[in-house]
């Protein structure tokens, strides 16, 4: 859809799931580092604190992973890499130093995109899983000790590479002037989508 010299880039049902995802995202990050150190435990006060936190913590969870998986799923023809995305990782520093012109034309979304998207949905999926084994409320007295501690420890690195990509996801967002915009008002510019999408644009300036 287009509206004048704007080209929509996000519907609204996907923009309320990204921040329902994003919000989670920031509650669970803080509360599982409050699990993780004594030095971050003032962080589980976000949910309430003490066991209040430990109760909300996985339910949260549960709820992020099923945000996320719904945008996953709609964007998941939109990450498949493709040749032109492994050319433009070649030129990484060309990314990095704006020579923008010299970059291969891509699609929806750039190779750096497409990574952090894998990247979100191989530690959520590590994340739900492992989660579930260690939840004790209802799930944990099912499994062996040995099972119990590996899955601990899954938990914990896939946690950490996640708030690791999300920092890089941010940053990203915040470099490349317009992004943040396309996911609060739901477009971009046309000069925008030709400069920094332009297969996504062509594709949707014929329809």
């Amino acid at each position: 859809m287009s509206h004048g010299n704007e080209v929509q880039r996000y519907a609204a049902n996907e923009r309320w799931n990204h921040w329902l995802t994003a919000i989670t995202f920031v509650l669970l990050a803080a509360s599982g580092l409050a699990f993780f150190h004594p030095t971050f435990w003032s962080l589980s006060a976000v949910l309430g604190g003490g066991e209040l936190s430990r109760m909300l913590h996985p339910i949260i969870g549960v709820v992020m992973f099923v945000s996320f998986m719904i945008f996953a799923i709609q964007k998941f023809s939109d990450n498949v890499m493709r040749s032109y995305d492994w050319k433009w990782l070649g030129q990484i520093g060309d990314v990095l130093a704006n020579r923008d012109d010299r970059l291969p034309a891509v699609g929806k979304y750039n190779a750096g995109q497409k990574l952090a998207y894998w990247a979100m949905l191989l530690t959520m999926l590590a994340l739900m899983v492992s989660g579930i084994i260690i939840w004790r409320q209802y799930f944990s007295h099912m499994f062996a000790i040995d099972t119990l501690r590996l899955a601990a420890l899954v938990h914990a690195v896939a946690g950490a590479l996640l708030i690791i990509t999300i920092i890089v996801h941010v940053y990203a967002a915040i470099w490349v002037k317009g992004t943040i915009g396309a996911m609060t008002k739901g477009t971009v510019s046309r000069a925008w989508a030709k400069h920094h999408h332009p297969l996504w644009y062509q594709s949707i300036d014929k329809r």
